[in-house]
């Protein structure tokens, strides 16, 4: 029956879920995989082996997410806790407890904490913009719903004590996703003790399994930087360490009752301004104002399974990529950074592509040619999941652009996986470009590919294999891939084999080298140290890659030696030895007027950094590199990931790079200037500055944004961006400016 304890507006569950009830719990505890629900008034048990099983709470109204815990729900039902540490010593109880409630009604899905402190004077918390890595590095409450109780797909979300917030979705434990952001209210507070959360995330924010009746998989995670600890509710291994808030290590969470499903349509259009300048144009264009709108779809085609649709799509308030030197004869990687790409984007993964190993799709392909933008249409996408697969589906169209030579273009994608075992699966990609780079034909690119995890996912076995075809385009079209990646707390290793061929050429991806067989090892020796109080882990890592051409003419030869020390405080401390052999098929010129000549090349070099920890009010990685480098040498000084933080609202992240560079051929260096201003008003209202000077391409670049998301969902942007030649006569020239102004609005139904 339903108890309601009087005067709290609480409605206790009956113990019973999806059918089963308390006399026949055999099967609901094998569906569990945990011990059997706690009986009310209880909201978590534990078993003999630390495995837990939580409640949900429903309310009969409607909690005022203010921060404060004052309703008498907090009063009347117990808490989640006994966190158990992962960080410094696995098993032991959390230092610092953590209280944790899970509430319901008909519409939103309540997550309360209080987080106590012994010192909440040393907490490290600097960040309220969303999704940035910055509240992650600090001290922060972290849980996962795995909605779907696959355990291989779960929402993350992560705040600070300053209401700083990250969300993100983690598919077959992968790297979590930050670029998903939906629609909930969350807000913290402080007390003598510590400080609190309230969060509620409303059930059309979500896909879960059809039914009323529902089990989700929950975990959470506490970090306490100035204490360097983390601990979690439900035992996480140290091996696994911050990584644990995956679906496949979730606890069970029984009790919720969801609502009917409703059509769950979202509509959010945008109107944009801008005005602008460019001298270099021809002809040039000078305080130009321009307009346009267009509009976004997004459309609950099941619980499970989303439609986007996007129409004269615009990127206007996507902040400027931080800019790269490069040493190397191959091309640089830039992220994808447009949020419509950005959502989901771990359903179109492919072969755990990055380093040396291609990419087959990369949506930054889409809307960028010969270095110039092309105009989104329109498209959309689907992606789901249903009977143990996922997919998706995705089909863009872009415009024409006379200045790069653009014709109107299709962009098509298919993504399915199929799951295996517990956490294995195996998949499917194809994609299509109607007209090729060259302009004659299409391009697509097809593969298949698969990832085995055994050993609490410590041991993976992955790989793929892949095709292209591009008119007009002869060769080896080829590329596969194999692996086998042990990541234990103190041993690991990792010995892999990859091929790309010679015309392999996905362009809707991403190839940073072709006509390469490269055979990779990495060993790694982590001891802990309890018995000496200032450091916590000792590690000893060795690599080598061997890369040779389809002619069997080695062209790359590297081993690495890593030695490194982990300090109890955060702070890291590393020393290594590179030995490198690279030969040059053709010429390649490495710096205006400094060309290299083709031939074999030895050389290493010995590098030296230490990394500040996050606790520090000043933090930042530190690196000195010096050696030989194509016959010359080179010292490389470092500033890297710095950030300071100069009140809770206001910080400032330098970073600076020199190469000193001293061959036969020529004698040069290179400078690159980033530092990113941020001023945060709320967590929902920041401004922050980009700029950047890059010496290897004499470009001085400003980005400055504002952003205010004046209710969930809907946000404003007031945009300038600046592009400058410090080679210019009138020192430094301007080349492009613009200020841009853009709003939209989302509706929900």
């Amino acid at each position: 029956m339903t108890v309601a304890v009087a005067g709290t507006g609480i409605v206790l569950l009956p113990v019973t879920v999806l059918g089963q009830s308390e006399g026949s719990s055999r099967e609901l505890i094998a569906i569990l995989g945990g011990p059997p629900p706690p009986v009310p008034p209880a909201v978590l048990s534990r078993d003999a082996r630390g495995r837990v099983t939580g409640r949900a709470v429903r309310v009969s109204e409607p909690l005022r997410v203010d921060g404060r815990l004052d309703e008498p729900v907090f009063a009347t039902v117990p808490s989640m806790s006994g966190f158990v540490q992962t960080e410094p010593t696995e098993g032991a109880p959390a230092t610092e407890p953590t209280e944790v409630w899970i509430l319901f009604d008909d519409e939103q899905v309540y997550f309360v904490a209080r987080c106590w402190e012994s010192r909440p004077d040393l907490m490290s918390a600097n960040e309220m913009r969303r999704d940035n890595t910055n509240i992650g590095q600090r001290d922060n409450l972290a849980w996962t719903f795995d909605t779907l109780y696959d355990q291989r797909t779960s929402a993350v979300f992560e705040i600070n004590a300053l209401g700083g917030r990250m969300d993100g979705q983690t598919t077959t434990d992968g790297p979590t996703n930050f670029d998903w952001n939906p629609v909930w209210d969350v807000e913290v507070g402080q007390f003598e003790g510590g400080w609190t959360v309230e969060a509620a995330l409303p059930f059309k924010s979500i896909r879960y399994r059809p039914g009323r009746d529902q089990i989700w998989g929950f975990n959470v995670r506490r970090r306490n930087i100035w204490k360097n600890e983390l601990t979690y509710l439900a035992p996480i291994s140290a091996a696994t360490g911050a990584s644990g808030l995956r679906g496949s290590l979730a606890a069970p969470l029984v009790g919720l009752q969801a609502p009917r499903g409703s059509r769950n349509l979202e509509i959010k259009p945008y109107a944009i301004t801008d005005l602008s300048s460019d001298v270099v144009a021809m002809p040039s264009v000078a305080n130009a104002l321009a307009g346009d709108a267009g509009l976004d779809v997004k459309y609950g085609v099941t619980q499970s399974v989303t439609a986007d649709f996007t129409f004269n799509t615009d990127f206007a308030q996507v902040e400027a990529d931080e800019q790269q030197v490069n040493l190397t004869r191959f091309s640089l990687f830039f992220p994808e950074k447009r949020e419509f790409f950005l959502e989901n984007r771990a359903t179109f993964g492919f072969g755990r592509g990055g380093g040396d190993t291609p990419i087959l799709f990369h949506s930054r392909r889409i809307g960028v040619q010969s270095g110039g933008e092309v105009s989104v249409r329109g498209g959309g996408r689907m992606t789901g999941r249903a009977g143990g697969f996922d997919f998706g589906l995705l089909h863009i169209r872009t415009g024409e652009e006379g200045t790069v030579e653009a014709r109107p273009t299709s962009y098509s994608v298919l993504r399915v996986k199929r799951d295996l075992l517990r956490q294995s699966s195996v998949g499917l990609m194809v994609t299509d470009r109607s007209i090729a780079l060259g302009g004659a034909g299409r391009n697509q690119a097809y593969g298949v590919d698969g990832s085995f995890l055994f050993l609490r996912n410590t041991l993976e076995v992955d790989g793929y294999w892949a095709r292209t075809q591009t008119d007009e385009k002869d060769g080896d079209d080829t590329s596969y891939r194999a692996s086998v990646d042990y990541g234990g707390d103190r041993y690991g290793f990792r010995f892999e084999q990859l091929a790309v061929g010679d015309a392999f050429n996905p362009e809707i991806g991403f190839v940073r080298r072709d006509d390469i067989r490269k055979s990779s090892g990495r060993l790694r020796f982590s001891p802990r140290l309890p018995s000496v109080p200032s450091i916590r882990r000792l590690s000893w890592q060795g690599n080598v890659d061997y890369i040779e051409n389809s002619d069997g003419q080695v062209e790359t030869r590297e081993e690495n030696l890593t030695f490194g020390v982990e300090f109890e405080k955060g702070d890291r401390f590393s020393l290594g030895y590179r030995r490198t052999y690279d030969f040059l098929p053709l010429p390649f010129q490495i710096s205006p007027g400094v060309v290299l000549p083709v031939g074999g090349y030895a050389f290493d070099a010995a590098r030296l950094s230490y990394n500040f920890g996050a606790q520090r009010r000043a933090n930042a990685n530190l690196s000195i590199e010096h050696g030989t480098f194509f016959g010359g040498h080179r010292t490389v000084l470092s500033f890297g990931r710095g950030r300071v933080k100069v009140t809770p609202r206001f910080a400032v992240e330098p970073s600076y790079s020199v190469n000193w560079i001293d061959l036969v051929q020529g004698v040069f260096t290179t400078h690159l200037v980033r530092s990113r201003v941020i001023y945060s008003m709320t967590p929902k209202m920041f401004a922050s500055a980009l700029l950047q000077y890059n010496s290897a391409s004499n470009t001085l670049d400003t980005n400055i944004r504002f952003r205010w998301e004046y209710q969930p969902g809907s946000e404003l942007f007031v945009v300038y961006n600046e592009h400058r030649d410090t080679l210019a006569r009138s020192f430094p020239g301007l080349e492009n400016r613009a200020l841009i102004v853009k709003i939209n609005r989302l509706f929900r139904f």
